[in-house]
Order: structure tokens, then sequence, then C-alpha cells
């Protein structure tokens, strides 16, 4: 499951030693402090968001391993061209005192950026001394969307992201972290006091009918099997009465709907049965057929 969930970022770091030494672990030239900016961003939390969506602590801490060494873009616009920054290390931060909406601890991942001190990133870096560049946003897949109510797979139960079951609100529990593919800064964040934009490749909405979209593909596809049947009954009862129209049936049959291929196999099948009357083995009463049993050779 692929998602894109923000955060919020934009402040400066003192470039230590230490820190210098993690950013160079990334670059092939040293970098001297005067050579970078660094800056702290938060990229994901535990909250629960406006798309009823949350990642488990142990998601976050598997994301904070995957996002090291991970470039930061501008409006998730892949191209190499647009690559502004780098996080070299992330930080799994539990802040006991702040609680998020469910009254736990609020955890986040924070992660800590470099970009070049050069002329092309200036108005950029000014714009994150400024404040104008702050929400950003990540890109990750996750394997399971874990459902706050029966702890099934969503998609797989009944209940419904944004619905109260029994007093308990149902929300999407994105558990086991696959992938973190980049971040990036954005214009307009989407979750409560952090900034998120997010996107299913494969919307939760749609996953709740999933079973139903699957069994209806299964009826599509043994309706379509009936239906080559039928077509092929149709053509095979042609040759038997008219050789001479099979090729020009054999092109339009493919266009014609079950009513239709029902009533053409049903006009062959009676014409059949005049070109081809069936033949009795023996004679009614009082007749004497002569017989030689050729037509009952197997």
């Amino acid at each position: 499951m692929k998602i894109i969930k923000g955060g919020s970022g934009g402040k400066e770091l003192v470039c230590t030693a230490e820190e210098l030494k993690a950013v160079n672990a990334f670059a092939k030239a040293e970098l001297g402090a005067e050579d970078v900016y660094i800056f702290s961003v938060l990229l994901c939390d535990n909250e629960i968001d406006r798309d009823h969506e949350r990642f488990s602590e142990a998601t976050l801490r598997e994301l904070g391993e995957l996002f090291v060494g991970v470039t930061g873009i501008c409006d998730h616009d892949w191209r190499s061209d647009n690559q502004v920054a780098r996080i070299y290390r992330t930080e799994l931060v539990t802040d006991k005192n702040r609680k998020n909406s469910l009254g736990a601890d609020y955890v986040y991942l924070k992660g800590y950026a470099y970009m070049l001190r050069t002329e092309a990133n200036a108005e950029l870096i000014a714009e994150i001394d400024g404040g104008i560049k702050r929400e950003t946003s990540v890109g990750c897949s996750v394997a399971r969307s874990v459902c706050s109510v029966c702890g099934e797979e969503l998609g797989t139960c009944t209940h419904v992201k944004g619905r109260t079951y029994g007093g308990k609100e149902c929300y999407a529990i994105l558990e086991g972290a696959v992938d973190a593919y980049e971040w990036s800064f954005v214009a307009v964040p989407a979750q409560r006091g952090a900034g998120v934009i997010k996107s299913f490749v494969r919307t939760e909405e749609g996953k709740r009918f999933a079973h139903e979209y699957e069994r209806l593909e299964k009826a599509a596809r043994l309706g379509e099997k009936y239906l080559d049947g039928l077509r092929s009954e149709v053509l095979r009862l042609c040759l038997v009465c008219d050789k001479s129209l099979h090729s020009a049936l054999s092109k339009s049959v493919r266009t014609l709907d079950e009513a239709a291929l029902l009533e053409m196999k049903s006009a062959f099948e009676a014409r059949s049965a005049e070109l081809y009357p069936p033949v009795t083995q023996l004679p009614g009463r009082g007749e004497v057929t002569k017989f030689d049993g050729d037509e009952y050779i197997i």
C-alpha cells in the first residue's frame, strides 16, 4: 500500500562536528560546515489524521530506518533536478508532555536533513528560515491497514473508517513499513496539527468493496466464458447449415449479445433439423425397410 503522508519542518540546526560527520557519510566530496545547511523535519506521527488513519509506534520506528538517506523534493515532483535535500539521520521522539487524541504519549518521527548552500538553494533556505516552507509530506509504503475496532485488515471486515461502533471510533492503523521513497515540501497540509497530504494508489474506500469487486469480476469472467461457448456453438451450427455464411458470421458474431446469439442458435438448430432429419433404425408398423447399417458406423 503506497501512501503519501506529511508532517512539518524547517528548523535550522547547528552544524556540529558530529552532525557534519553524519552528513559526509552521504557526500562524495568532503563538506565543511560552511557548505551545508542542516534542519530538522517532522516526518510523521502517531496521531489520527483527517483520513482516519495513523501510524503505529512500531511502524514509525521502522520508517525511521528506511528514511535515512532518502532525498527531499518539492511538491512530490519526481525529477532529478528537483532534489533539494537529503535526510542523513532520524530520531523517534516521544513527547511525555503531549498526548495524542487517543490519550497516548505523542510520538513522532524526526528527520535531520541537509542541503547545499548554493545560489540556487538560497531562496529555499530563506523560505525555510522565514517559516514559509514548513509543511512536508512523506512517500512510503506499508504492508497492512488494520481496523481499530476488530483488528482485522480493513476491507475484509464490515467496519468503515470514520464511523463509531459501540462508542469506539473506526480508524486504520498503518502497520509494517515496507519502503520509504521520498519526502517533499508541500503547500497544503491535511493532518491536524502536523500537515499531511495523503494519496492511496488503491483508496481505502475502494478496499471496502474489494471482495464484492472480486466476486463480480469472477462472475464477469464466467459470463464471458459462457458467451464465448455460445458464439462457438453458433459458428459450428453455421458450418453444418451453410458454410458460405461462416466467414462473414465469424466476424460479426463477436458483437452480438446473448439474446441475439440464442435466437441465431435456435434458427440454425431448426434449419439443421430440416437438413438432417434423424434416421430411425426400425420401420413403422406393417412396413419393411432395407437396412444395411451404414448410418450407424462408429
